[in-house]
């Protein structure tokens, strides 16, 4: 059974960062491509970044030049680097393991002065 964690949210001022992680669990991480996907209040759930088995990183117009994915297989953990934070960032952060759809349970990402 996959188990995907995220963690790294908080509570941010325009213009900072932050570094979200998700460690998975299981046996097929280095298998799998992995995403960020993000569910703003009263939104439908976005997709942020992907990163594939080979690090090919492709992003979302809104993040792209702020945001970077990034892997680490052997730490079976997948990272999102979020610099020069907006309000519009807000949001909860999810994790997304594409071999075998799992979610992890996300992680709330608030931008706020």
């Amino acid at each position: 059974q996959v188990q995907l964690v995220e963690s790294g949210g908080g509570l941010v001022q325009p213009g900072t960062s932050l570094r979200l992680s998700c460690a998975a669990s299981g046996n097929i991480f280095r298998l799998s491509f992995m995403g960020w996907y993000r569910q703003a209040p009263g939104k439908e759930r976005e997709w942020v970044a992907t990163i594939t088995t080979t690090g090919t990183t492709t992003y979302a117009e809104s993040v792209k030049g702020r945001f970077t994915i990034s892997r680490d297989n052997a730490k079976m953990t997948v990272y999102l680097q979020m610099n020069s934070l907006k309000p519009e960032d807000t949001a909860v952060y999810y994790c997304h393991q594409n071999y075998g759809a799992y979610w992890g349970q996300g992680t709330q990402v608030t931008v706020s002065s």
